[in-house]
């Protein structure tokens, strides 16, 4: 333990990737051919994403930053919150603002960033310690789907899980993951999450579809990653960007779709892929919510809605979520 920083590594590089082959080799026997999301954020993708969060058409952490802004004393004093954890953490930007409001309450006593990105974690974590001196910050490296069990401290407890992170799980693995944290939680500790909402698609399209092209070269850096580790001969040339709304799911369904029919090599995992003319291969979700259909979904796994906010434009929700007392895990 460093001053002020504790950095427990639960799972490193290595642990995680024999499930993660294991993913991609169902991922491109599915139904729509796919790479599991985890591809995107390697070094360089970890980059690229950061450099998405600024860009003038990627309105989600803007708005999200302007409810946590407007509300985070509000959240500090229904919670009463003396241990704040983030789920998915990465380079915690709008934590802070909740993390301002919590330290000015004064019963702030540990923060707990839980992020797969060992290298990523451990810059924030120190970063956060000298912001904040009187906080503890105790690091998690790890699964925010596996390793809930592992979350540190009892009582008082405000889990954070922001930037619509949860949109991109599919509805059967949301399900088990707000089941297993409401498993894992006890009904003292309270969960925020931030939420895109359902909005008009031109908007939304335009999310995925910067000007820069920055968007395409994060989803395309996927194909370049599994090329080095897997032995794969993923051609850029023969696959067009395509991020586009999906009217049925309600979600942006966002990956590459191929300019001609051929076949591609993953030599680590004993594979041939053929591809035919116009095939999609999907890299990732992002799924856009309504407030009925988000409460419902907390309801089967045992929460309830305790407060909404919104930004003045309605793009975006922050959810102040508890335990359901009469009923769930």
């Amino acid at each position: 333990m460093e001053r002020g920083v504790r950095v427990d590594v639960l799972r490193d590089e290595a642990d995680g990737r024999p499930a993660l082959h294991e993913a991609t080799f169902q991922s491109l026997h599915a139904e729509v051919k796919g790479l599991p999301a985890v591809w995107l954020y390697d070094e360089h993708g970890s980059r690229l994403y950061k450099e998405i969060t600024r860009l003038p058409e990627y309105y989600l952490p803007r708005r999200e930053g302007e409810i946590l802004r407007a509300r985070a004393g509000e959240i500090a004093g229904r919670t009463q919150a003396r241990t704040l954890i983030e789920l998915g953490a990465g380079s915690a930007k709008n934590i802070r603002l909740l993390l301002d409001g919590l330290d000015t309450a004064g019963k702030l006593e540990r923060f707990v960033p839980l992020d797969v990105s060992e290298q990523t974690l451990r810059a924030s974590a120190h970063a956060i310690a000298a912001a904040y001196p009187r906080v503890l910050v105790h690091a998690i490296v790890g699964d925010f789907e596996r390793d809930l069990g592992a979350l540190p401290g009892r009582g008082s407890r405000l889990i954070a899980f922001l930037g619509s992170t949860i949109g991109n799980l599919y509805p059967e693995e949301r399900g088990m993951f707000l089941a297993n944290l409401a498993t894992a939680l006890p009904r003292e500790d309270a969960l925020l999450l931030g939420i895109d909402l359902v909005k008009d698609v031109t908007r939304l399209e335009a999310a995925y579809n910067d000007s820069g092209g920055v968007t395409e070269a994060f989803v395309r850096n996927a194909l370049t990653a599994v090329n080095r580790e897997l032995e794969a001969t993923f051609d850029q040339r023969r696959f067009a960007y395509e991020a586009h709304w999906d009217p049925e799911h309600e979600w942006m369904d966002i990956g590459l779709r191929t300019r001609e029919a051929h076949t591609v090599s993953i030599q680590r995992l004993g594979l041939e892929v053929a591809f035919e003319a116009g095939e999609q291969l999907r890299v990732e979700i992002s799924a856009k919510f309504r407030r009925e259909q988000l409460e419902h979904e907390l309801g089967q796994a045992g929460f309830r809605v305790e407060s909404w906010w919104t930004d003045p434009a309605g793009d975006f929700a922050v959810a102040l979520v508890l335990r359901d007392a009469a009923g769930g895990s």
